[in-house]
């Protein structure tokens, strides 16, 4: 009634008498007489408490032990964890840097019947060769001048559970030797030891590199790739995946909510294209901190294009446009996700259903944005006709 403006179907919380938080969408309007005069005001509230759970059972359907994905090849490996977990097979788990190797390495120890053990992470990439040695197989009092007292290794703290490897490829060769003997008698000796101690561990290793082209560099051993690599996972990256990423962004606004106690409730329309246009070299890593440094950022209710980092607003700046296709200056928002949605069609050969799918939404609503931007779209016979011909 002050400023004189409605509002539709804004989506908030309430809390019962009980504490409970409860979903409500409130519309409001100002009620006039008919001079014009404000004379009181009207609100509706709409329980969503319903919508909400089906939304969380939506969500159930695409995540998997914290992996959230509703990619066909994610779900495949999905099938895959739940078989490997039930032994203790040794895994193998490739994949770009940030594609979440490690919450597949947490998803099978979770399934598996170490589940009540521990599971224990080492970074080898990150740690001296010197330094990895004994963190690894731990040492006795006296193996070297700092050493006053026993220090059990990652090996003996992992026993019973899961000893997880991430970037195994940056291990030496004296590692790699070592390491090649507690996969094969299952023994270790701490530095400093004369006695072998069995290890108890189910071992899962993680790489951002191509182990296979290490080991013809001779960089890496053979016989320890064919003894980490009984069972392979590669998981593909982001780019590869984007129908996820209006799952993965819902899912960083959520926790980041929760986190900081704010209200973002999604982003404005014309971002989501923008998202999904990035390549995302950095993967679900890249694209978290893209959305909690514009949660950071954001100081109403919906991530706009000024909330997002400097070098994806770049992206959408016109002189990256003309380099990028040609498109003349001073684009409004319309021409850009027109533009965008014709380079995803011509990619997916014009096919609705695979260019739904990478956009992330239902075919109905590509059709809707088609027909909105008066989008020119080859006909089934055209586009038949457009096939022969190119062959």
């Amino acid at each position: 009634m002050k400023t004189g403006r409605s509002c539709v179907n804004q989506a908030v919380f309430i809390v019962n008498s009980e504490g409970i938080r409860i979903p409500v969408s409130i519309s409001t309007a100002v009620l006039k007489d008919k001079h014009g005069r404000v004379i009181g005001g009207v609100e509706t509230f709409r329980d969503l408490s319903v919508v909400e759970e089906l939304r969380k059972e939506l969500s159930g359907r695409h995540s998997f032990f914290d992996i959230i994905s509703k990619n066909r090849e994610m779900h495949r490996l999905f099938k895959m964890l739940e078989l490997i977990s039930e032994s203790d097979t040794t895994v193998l788990i490739e994949g770009d840097s940030g594609t979440g190797k490690e919450l597949f390495a947490k998803a099978i120890h979770s399934l598996s019947h170490r589940k009540d053990g521990p599971m224990i992470t080492v970074n080898c990439g990150s740690l001296p060769d010197t330094l990895i040695e004994s963190e690894l197989f731990g040492y006795k009092a006296g193996a070297f001048t700092d050493a006053k007292k026993d220090k059990p290794g990652r090996l003996a703290l992992a026993e019973g559970g899961t000893l997880f490897l991430d970037e195994i490829g940056d291990i030496s060769p004296a590692i790699q030797i070592r390491l090649l003997r507690v996969l094969q008698d299952k023994t270790y000796e701490p530095l400093g030891s004369t006695t072998s101690y069995r290890a108890n561990v189910r071992i899962i290793s993680a790489t951002n590199k191509n182990l296979e082209s290490l080991v013809k560099e001779g960089a890496f051993r053979q016989d320890l790739y064919y003894r980490i690599n009984v069972v392979k996972l590669h998981l593909p990256p982001l780019k590869n995946r984007k129908e996820d990423i209006p799952l993965l962004v819902e899912h960083f606004i959520q926790k980041t909510n929760r986190l900081t106690g704010k209200e973002v409730q999604g982003l404005a329309p014309e971002v989501l294209p923008v998202l999904m246009a990035h390549d995302y070299p950095g993967n679900i890593r890249e694209l978290e901190n893209i959305i909690e440094y514009a949660m950071v950022v954001c100081k109403n209710n919906f991530i706009g294009i000024d909330h997002l980092p400097d070098y994806l607003r770049a992206d959408i700046d016109s002189a990256t446009l003309e380099q990028k296709g040609n498109i003349k200056r001073n684009l409004s928002w319309n021409e850009i996700e027109s533009s965008y949605i014709l380079e995803a069609l011509r990619k997916n050969n014009w096919n609705r259903g695979a260019t739904a799918a990478e956009l992330g939404i239902h075919t109905t609503t590509l059709w809707r944005k088609i027909k909105r931007l008066n989008l020119k779209v080859p006909k089934r016979g055209d586009l038949r006709k457009i096939r022969s011909d190119s062959f």
